[in-house]
């Protein structure tokens, strides 16, 4: 496949997500709970595994520190970088609840869990959903295919129709870089 073709192919794909009114709600519902929460001083947490880790990380450094716009830092805590805390506890306890003993630790009632997985299945990701419940948080899921578990466990599901791995990923960033541009400007 030459890069011409990639780019062609990329291009139907956004064209898809752009058609994609529930799809489109679905990320607008996301970005408003976000704002409130912040407007509320209220934490969004994020976590995701491997490239969904990187989302992650990619997402708060964005609200953190900025996107396009200079502005008061957001609360906005990664919940995939913190590699001693992931280590202990995984060591001592168990991988599955490293994201769980996190939002235990920095959720707080009206705050945000915002989870990735492509599958949706993300056994650490579903647990921790299972804490920010327990906690009277709202939980965002962003996912691919068909939502997996997650899709049982959202509040709200930003759900890429798409089944291929890495086309999920391109369509999750076009989506949460969308979504640091909208929460940016309204938080100003």
């Amino acid at each position: 496949m030459s890069i011409n073709k990639y780019f062609e192919e990329t291009a139907v794909r956004a064209t898809i997500l752009s058609n994609d009114i529930i799809l489109n709600n679905q990320v607008e519902d996301a970005i408003d709970v976000i704002c409130n929460a912040f407007a509320n001083q209220k934490p969004l947490l994020v976590c995701g595994n491997g490239g969904s880790a990187s989302d992650a990380a990619h997402i708060t450094g964005e609200l953190v520190g900025r996107f396009l716009k200079e502005r008061k830092g957001l609360n906005a805590i990664c919940l995939s970088t913190n590699a001693a805390v992931i280590t202990a506890w995984a060591n001592d306890y168990n991988y599955d609840d490293i994201f769980a003993r996190q939002t235990e630790a920095h959720g707080i009632e009206g705050g945000i869990l915002w989870g990735i997985s492509t599958s949706g299945n993300s056994s650490n990701v579903l647990k921790a959903f299972d804490t920010a419940k327990k906690m009277n948080m709202i939980t965002i899921g962003m996912t691919g295919k068909n939502g997996g578990k997650l899709a049982e466990s959202s509040d709200i599901l930003i759900n890429v129709p798409f089944n291929h791995t890495p086309h999920i990923q391109e369509a999750h960033i076009c989506i949460y870089h969308y979504m640091c541009q909208i929460i940016e400007e309204r938080m100003l």
